[in-house]
């Protein structure tokens, strides 16, 4: 049974920090990229950072600089370090792994993240 767990998200003062975590069971982790999108009320989802089965990593340009993606293969985690926290993050975080032979990707149930004073 495939499980991704988001965890880690929560209510912070703008210009804080949190780091989400994505725990998954079930698949071979070290062959999966990963991604981690957010959704906002009434808007679609958007991707923010990804992070390939090498450990190169990409970010949308609206938090370039102050998120960091990262894994750790030896337990089937990955990070999503966020700093400089803005209200316009206040958002659904959902991470995504994808197989990189097939493609097949997996969502966790998300974690809420709300940046407000």
């Amino acid at each position: 049974q495939v499980q991704l767990v988001e965890s880690g998200g929560g209510l912070v003062q703008p210009g804080g920090s949190l780091r989400l975590s994505c725990a998954t069971s079930g698949i071979s982790f070290r062959a999966y990229d990963v991604n981690w999108y957010r959704q906002a009320p009434g808007k679609q989802r958007d991707l923010v950072a990804t992070i390939n089965i090498a450990g190169s990593t990409n970010y949308a340009g609206s938090v370039k600089g102050r998120f960091a993606i990262s894994r750790d293969n030896a337990k089937n985690t990955v990070y999503l370090q966020m700093d400089s926290l803005k209200p316009e993050d206040t958002a659904v975080y959902y991470c995504y792994a994808q197989y990189v032979l097939s493609r097949e990707g997996y969502w966790g149930q998300g974690t809420q993240v709300t940046v407000s004073s």
